[in-house]
């Protein structure tokens, strides 16, 4: 106000008279808007009015795929290939879970029991005929001298066994599965007498005399190829091991061997001489002919080498000391022992 005073002019009050009129003016509209944009009270007793209320429609639901599935359609072209189960593709009432005693297991709809497991759904026998008949244009026919189990094992004289497992659990894998056996049968191993001895001691008791089995069992490893190839090495070994004739083994006697050999012993020379003699027939052969005589050529000749072995390998009993005293009697015409109670 003193600033207007000091600069009087005419006409300069009622200008700031109208200059005061003015900004007076506008702070009362700012004022007013102020007061225009408070918070709104809340009324919690409001009013309800009518509300109209939504008429719940039924939606047609469509019947299960299941119970429209024809009975004769092909079950191939629904279930291709594995996958989890879904009840809506089966039209079977199939049941899985744990249920109290007294009640039934619940149905193939909502149960996860039937997603967990693995299935063979595409894998039913009309499925496997024509999956057979469409690989059967790569396969070669069976080989027409294989038509006995004694031809099939000449030619194959290794056999190999495997265990595959089928069980529902989260993993298709078996730990069981790894085990791979191996067998093969001794004789159709090519080995001499010293080689044969030699390979008996390395397997132990992997050889069964009776069946003339060599087996070889294998699990350490993780894998199964991972085993067989184990056991093939095994065989491998100690096969080429058997051959091997190492600087002591040549410097061996008759006494140092560990077991009775009739072929090398003196009594395989007694025998021949004795055969010659009873012919009146004179010997002239040399020491390794008369190892290498067939003891089959004499009579009961044979039954007597077995006799011998076993009378000194096994020891004496009375089933081998029988047994010598039946060879004996034959071999030189006796007759047989009398026994009287």
């Amino acid at each position: 106000m003193s600033l207007f005073i000091r600069k009087y002019k005419p006409g300069v009050v009622y200008n700031t008279h109208i200059l005061w009129r003015l900004n007076s003016t506008t702070a009362e509209t700012q004022k007013q808007g102020d007061e225009d944009e408070e918070f709104r009270v809340l009324d919690i007793l409001q009013k309800k009015g009518r509300i109209q209320r939504k008429v719940a429609r039924r939606a047609d639901v469509q019947p299960d795929r299941s119970e429209k599935m024809p009975t004769d359609q092909n079950w191939g072209n629904v279930w291709p290939g594995p996958r989890s189960f879904h009840p809506s593709s089966v039209p079977l009432p199939i049941r899985q879970g744990y249920v109290p005693k007294g009640q039934a297991p619940p149905g193939k709809k909502a149960n996860a029991e039937l997603m967990k497991i693995p299935n063979f759904l595409h894998l039913t026998p009309p499925v496997i005929k024509t999956q057979c008949e469409a690989i059967k244009q790569f396969c070669t026919e069976w080989p027409k001298l294989l038509n006995s189990e004694e031809a099939i094992e000449k030619h194959y004289p290794v056999e190999v066994i495997t265990s595959d497992y089928c069980h529902a659990s989260p993993t298709i894998r078996n730990p069981l599965a790894r085990i791979v056996t191996m067998r093969v049968k001794l004789s159709d191993l090519k080995l001499d007498s010293r080689a044969k001895d030699k390979f008996l001691r390395l397997v132990g008791d992997k050889y069964d005399e009776k069946t003339d089995l060599v087996t070889f069992t294998a699990d350490r490893c993780p894998v199964r190829k991972q085993n067989l190839d184990y056991v093939n090495y095994l065989l491998t070994a100690c096969y080429h091991e058997s051959w091997t004739v190492e600087d002591w083994e040549k410097e061996k006697t008759l006494e140092d061997m560990e077991y009775y050999d009739f072929d090398a012993h003196p009594s395989k020379k007694n025998l021949v001489n004795w055969f010659f003699k009873s012919n009146n027939k004179e010997n002239n052969l040399s020491d390794d002919e008369i190892r290498n005589f067939d003891t089959s050529s004499i009579p009961n000749g044979l039954e007597y080498k077995n006799a011998v072995l076993e009378l000194f390998n096994e020891g004496e009993s009375a089933k081998t000391l029988k047994n010598y005293d039946v060879a004996v009697r034959k071999l030189l015409g006796l007759p047989e022992k009398k026994v009287v109670d």
